[in-house]
């Protein structure tokens, strides 16, 4: 962590900031069952996440936030081979595991990942930390859901939250959209919370790099290829390489994007 960076921040809030990356993860998603432990060239897809996470210059410490239910064990089992910090609570209710997640590790400030982006950019995660300080608000994100405009790809999705209105969103927050996206309290209806919401200087919404189905699969997959099995890449890099290689983007092309509208029906 950027230690001249967090001091200021201490100086202005009067002791220093705790802020842990939580990755979601479940080996049972309904589109592409245990896809958090596939293949990536050479590594599970979940340790690609964690380890781009831990680059963050301004994040303390990056936690896998699974599920107590036993198919996840495989994934506390990578977590204890691998050494990293592990929390496993509700199994569809998403906003409490986080809530217990962040208060088992003493979050102060909490960034919420998940671990189908093994895209994401450590120096994208410290933009979005930093906007939440210079703005003074409740929440920090990259991406919000129509009608609200995006312009990052899919699936370099960043949010930062204070504890307290994680806090508040748990105890208050009971729509069933709610509990199992995370956050969409705090952002659903306008005043509730103050928000911030980057942008980039294009729109690139249209590209999708996250991994929810087999074609979402191959494309991380000839990404990472193309890089030499490397993972310490920058998004711009990966950007750069779709420019060159529109076949590429083609690959995923026709995959419809979930909404946080978009509910498990298992959970019934």
């Amino acid at each position: 962590m950027d230690e001249g960076w967090s001091l200021e921040v201490a100086s202005q809030k009067g002791d220093r900031v705790r802020t842990i990356a939580i990755v979601q993860a479940r080996m049972s998603s309904s589109r592409l069952p245990g896809k958090v432990l596939l293949d990536l060239a050479g590594q599970p897809m979940l340790a690609r996440v964690v380890e781009r996470a831990r680059r963050a210059r301004l994040v303390d410490q990056v936690v896998v936030a699974t599920t107590s239910d036993p198919s996840d064990d495989p994934v506390e089992a990578l977590c204890r081979e691998r050494g990293y910090a592990c929390y496993r609570g509700s199994l569809h209710d998403v906003l409490d595991r986080y809530y217990q997640a962040a208060r088992q590790f003493q979050a102060e400030t909490i960034v919420r990942l998940t671990a189908d982006c093994p895209l994401i950019d450590p120096g994208l995660i410290d933009e979005t930390v930093q906007a939440f300080y210079r703005e003074g608000v409740d929440f920090a994100c990259n991406r919000l859901p129509p009608p609200f405009p995006r312009t990052y790809p899919i699936g370099l999705d960043v949010e930062v939250v204070s504890f307290q209105a994680l806090e508040r969103a748990w105890s208050e927050a009971t729509a069933r959209h709610d509990r199992e996206h995370v956050l969409p309290y705090l952002y659903e209806m306008p005043g509730r919370f103050k928000i911030y919401q980057l942008q980039y200087t294009r729109d690139l919404s249209s590209l999708r790099w996250t991994v929810d189905t087999p074609q979402d699969l191959e494309l991380a997959r000839a990404i990472f290829a193309q890089f030499g099995g490397r993972d310490d890449f920058s998004w711009q890099e990966v950007y750069s390489l779709v420019e060159r290689r529109p076949d590429l983007t083609r690959i995923n092309a026709g995959v419809e994007h979930k909404t946080f509208k978009d509910v498990d029906e298992r959970a019934n």
